[in-house]
């Protein structure tokens, strides 16, 4: 047929549709016939050379604006057309019949439109079928064209897709003769890529060297489908992947290498496992069953493992989890928060040691969100574990140390502000508020406050200052005798930052010591008046004894006689109180019985009695009958009590008013004490008091010997004797306290008697 389509024309589509047009229009006796293409919003026409000529521009654009809306299967329709258009079957040529033919895919897609002038009208059936046959070839000629445009693009974009790739890419046919390269291969070799197609492919050998035996460098294995594989150059690292296709022939095979040059990633490679390997916490992949995927040298060694390959080799988890139960939490948290930061884990070593870890690890998930990997960072604070558990040890042995200590602690920062008090300083009545923040050198006596602050000041420029003993105020307001040490504390500069003060109460300690010291002093008195007592004995008892004989002699004048009586009164006297001071001297052990101790007292006011009654001082006595029995000597206790009375009588009558004198017994514990108060006069001296040939009386009515002598006989009972004045009053106390007699004594006397 004469319209018969092949392969030829299909290729030079715009020539073929200016043929097709011409045979169609002869072939129906058409004025004109032209083709229109569709693709899009674009229109191409082409046109058969009729009678009519070529159409003008603005001809074409109206048939192209009518075919583009005839969807018809045919349709003859009238044209206007603006200019006229001569010899078109009309007298003016401005209207003109024109006949259209959709063009239809297979797939009644609208690939164009046949469109014929003719003068005689409608086509006839005849010529109705004719135009179909005519549409049926075109729309098979477009459509090979549009397929093998499709297939020509392809081949081209492959080409460009191939050569745009910068890996190296060769196919060699099953001789190993090159049949195409990209153009990164090419340029690589400094050749077109057509100057290599035929060449063998052992030209390739100065790319890499493979050692292979093969023609072909890449190649290894020609029986395999797919291989890939490391190759290396003194300069260059190379993937080789390897892909056997069929080729053209069943005989005939066609093998692609594709060489990608792994150099930079070898190299990246390798600085980030010496960065990965060097770095000194741990670094670890693995899976959420908690098996190693890849860990470097630093958990190797946490571990306690010998090699990498040992800990990635065998499923260690179970070992390294000694709590199922944490790992358990642990994966929980992760699955939750998909980051734990700082994150405390114990593990168990290779060799059972616990580890001691604080980890940072991020969690991998699928597309579903599923934890795929887990990646970690690991850091060992074993050590700083151990050092913190032996650090609070010390602290808490430390705060134990300063809160049962007995002494009080403080801390003064430079400016001397309290910072800190321990246990001590608040069970001793102090409150926070009252120390905190306050000077400790208020607290200390006005008077010896610049002994504190120089002491301070010497601390402050780093020397310890020991025991230096100050008057403070306690929390009751009462002054005490502190001990008091300072010790610098240094920052890290060795700069004084602070000052540890340690105060202990040492008030009791002084007072005692004062006491000791009284008492070594009365001991030493009684050895002197001892010795002189008796030295001044001898010389009295001849003065007696002459002044007696002289008296006796009648010869004796009266007015001498006088004298004589003067001496012997006097030297009686002063025999007296020589007595007084043996007896104070006296180391005569004291007689061991049971004193009933309101007994003594009791016979002892008796011995007053008529003092108190004719002078009109009241004594009111406040006996505990139940009292029980005292060890000592009656007679000692009987003078210890005579004396006190004697003073408190004479006390009363200086005040010149109604005397009362208050005598209570009582039991304290082991103790019976005796307490006899007096509204007289009160003591000067308290500390004095007890002191030998000290007295507050007038001349020649006291020796000053007599509440000395009661001091010795108290001690040498096992007791003690005291003196205040009155708070809450005129006059003063006095206080006796001797031993209970206990079981055991009792028991020893009973069987003495019994002798």
């Amino acid at each position: 047929m004469e319209l018969a389509v092949d392969a030829a024309h299909s290729r030079n589509l715009p020539a073929f549709l200016e043929r097709f047009a011409q045979r169609a229009t002869r072939m129906l006796d058409a004025r004109w016939g032209g083709v229109m293409v569709f693709r899009g919003r674009e229109t191409d026409l082409y046109q058969s050379s009729a009678d009519a000529g070529d159409l003008e521009a603005s001809h074409q654009a109206t048939l192209i604006r009518i075919g583009r809306e005839a969807r018809r299967e045919s349709e003859t329709l009238p044209v206007s057309f603006d200019p006229p258009l001569a010899a078109v079957g009309h007298k003016d040529g401005s209207v003109a019949d024109v006949t259209f033919v959709p063009i239809t895919a297979s797939d009644e897609e609208s690939l164009g439109c046949l469109c014929l002038i003719r003068g005689k009208g409608a086509p006839s059936t005849g010529e109705r079928h004719l135009l179909h046959a005519l549409a049926s070839h075109a729309a098979l000629s477009l459509e090979n064209f549009r397929r093998f445009s499709q297939l020509e693009r392809s081949k081209r974009q492959w080409v460009e897709d191939i050569d745009a790739i910068s890996d190296y890419i060769v196919v060699h046919d099953r001789s190993f003769r090159i049949v195409r390269t990209n153009r990164s291969l090419a340029s690589h070799l400094g050749v077109p890529p057509a100057a290599l197609v035929g060449d063998p492919m052992s030209s390739l050998r100065q790319i890499a060297e493979t050692r292979s035996e093969l023609s072909c460098p890449f190649c290894r294995d020609t029986q395999q489908a797919r291989e890939e594989y490391i190759v290396a150059s003194p300069e260059r690292i190379f993937l080789v992947s390897t892909s056997r296709t069929p080729g053209v022939s069943d005989d005939d095979t066609r093998t692609i290498h594709v060489l990608k040059d792994m150099t930079d990633r070898r190299e990246a490679e390798r600085r980030y496992r010496e960065l990965f390997d060097s770095i000194q916490e741990g670094l670890f992949f693995a899976t959420p069953e908690g098996r190693f995927l890849d860990v470097n040298d630093a958990m190797v060694r946490m571990l306690g493992y010998d090699s990498r390959e040992e800990l990635l080799r065998a499923d260690v988890s179970t070992h390294l989890y000694p709590v199922v139960a944490e790992r358990e939490r642990f994966f929980s948290a992760l699955s939750k928060r998909g980051v734990l930061r700082n994150y405390e884990e114990t593990l168990r070593r290779k060799d059972g040691t616990l580890l001691h870890t604080l980890q940072n690890i991020t969690a991998v998930r699928d597309a579903n969100g599923k934890i795929i990997q887990i990646r970690g960072l690991m850091l060992d604070v074993t050590e700083q574990r151990t050092f913190q558990s032996q650090l609070q040890r010390e602290r808490d042995f430390n705060q134990k140390i300063l809160n049962t200590t007995q002494s009080m602690i403080v801390v003064l920062d430079t400016a001397g502000l309290i910072s800190y008090a321990n246990r001590r300083a608040f069970e001793s009545g102090y409150r926070e508020h009252e120390l905190i923040g306050h000077r400790l050198v208020d607290w200390v006596e006005a008077n010896q406050r610049g002994d504190f602050e120089a002491a301070l000041e010497m601390t402050a420029h780093g020397h310890q200052v020991e025991n230096i003993e100050l008057r403070v105020r306690r929390s009751d307001a009462s002054m005490g005798h502190f001990s008091i040490s300072l010790s610098p504390m240094r920052d890290e500069q060795g700069a004084v930052n602070s000052v540890v003060v340690v105060m202990t109460d040492i008030t009791d300690a002084v007072l005692l010591q004062a006491k000791l010291a009284h008492s070594e002093k009365m001991a030493t008195i009684g050895r002197l008046v001892s010795g002189v007592a008796h030295e001044v004995n001898n010389p009295l008892a001849a003065i007696l004894g002459f002044t007696d004989l002289l008296l006796e002699n009648p010869a004796i004048p009266a007015n001498a006689r006088e004298d004589l009586e003067i001496i012997l009164h006097e030297t009686q006297r002063t025999k007296d109180i020589v007595q007084d001071l043996l007896s104070f001297a006296r180391q005569r052990p004291v007689q061991r019985e049971l004193v009933h101790v309101n007994a003594v007292l009791r016979q002892t006011i008796k011995l007053r009695s008529y003092d108190f009654a004719s002078h009109g001082v009241e004594v009111l006595e406040d006996f505990d009958e139940n009292l029980a029995h005292a060890l000592g000597d009656g007679q000692q206790l009987q003078q210890v009590f005579l004396n006190i009375l004697n003073n408190a009588y004479d006390a009363v009558q200086e005040v010149g008013q109604r005397g009362r004198i208050a005598i209570r017994t009582s039991q304290q514990g082991s103790n019976i004490e005796v307490a006899i108060t007096d509204n007289g006069t009160g003591v000067t001296d308290t500390e004095r008091i007890f002191d030998p040939f000290y007295t507050t009386k007038q001349a020649a009515k006291g020796t000053g010997l007599g509440l000395s002598i009661c001091y010795g006989i108290v001690r040498a009972h096992g007791g003690e004797i005291l003196c205040h004045n009155n708070e809450d009053g005129p006059g003063s106390t006095f206080i006796v306290r001797v031993p209970v007699a206990t079981e055991a004594a009792t028991a020893a006397i009973a069987k003495e008697a019994g002798r």
